[in-house]
């Protein structure tokens, strides 16, 4: 099946990397129907107005990832959502390795492997861990580049507007409606950039603390203070 996609990248104070991140995404659209959508979660837009790719569809929304993503699902026509954080690489072939998966698994949607942009033996045993991690519980996270078919994700009713977690909830909601998702072994590159501001050992810890108190019941409302400083 040929599929049409939409990418979706949600973007807070990016002005600097935005369009090297349009033009990776568009090198990408060979062979497949692709729009690029870009929603700024500041409301004067700032990275947005940076864009030079005239193709883009650009839109504004109040912050929070949750929100800038179901607001690009809402402008997207593709067959099938792909969100990516702007800080992050798709394999060159990622649009193809998609397709051919979803043809043979009967996947409704998925991720990839974690990778990092870094030498440092850290970040090797960091991806080991969310490796066996995503294939044990089956819920990857937003920096694997999640993807799914537009009608599905619709059917769930896209993102909770939630400061924090949206990515692991909706993955949890798919989980629990008994559709499949796959995991591609092929790693995207995320950049080290946060762990390297605040340290790898606070954040992973951090994160991890987080990720369990979520699961415990907790907030999101209460515990993005803990990741996002300025929220």
């Amino acid at each position: 099946m040929s599929y049409t996609f939409s990418v979706i990248i949600p973007v807070l104070n990016e002005p600097l990397i935005i369009n090297q991140t349009v033009e990776h995404v568009c090198r990408l659209s060979s062979g497949f129907g692709l729009e690029v959508i870009v929603v700024d979660g500041e409301a004067e837009g700032r990275t947005i107005k940076e864009i030079k790719n005239g193709n883009v569809i650009k839109s504004v929304s109040p912050k929070g990832r949750g929100r800038q993503m179901n607001r690009g699902a809402s402008l997207a026509h593709g067959d099938i959502l792909l969100f990516l954080h702007t800080d992050t690489e798709l394999p060159e072939d990622a649009l193809t390795v998609i397709s051919s998966t979803m043809d043979k698994t009967r996947c409704v949607g998925g991720s990839f492997d974690l990778g990092i942009k870094s030498e440092r033996f850290i970040f090797r045993l960091i991806e080991q861990i969310v490796h066996v991690r995503t294939r044990v519980t089956r819920i990857p996270y937003g920096d694997q580049v999640i993807f799914i078919k537009r009608d599905v994700f619709e059917s769930m009713k896209g993102f909770r507007e939630i400061p924090l977690m949206e990515d692991v909830d909706l993955m949890k909601r798919i989980k629990k409606s008994g559709c499949r998702t796959c995991m591609i072994p092929q790693k995207v590159k995320t950049s080290p950039r946060r762990w390297e501001r605040e340290g790898v050992l606070y954040c992973t810890l951090r994160n991890r603390m987080l990720i369990g108190l979520y699961h415990l019941g907790v907030d999101p409302e209460k515990l993005v203070k803990f990741y996002y400083k300025d929220w």
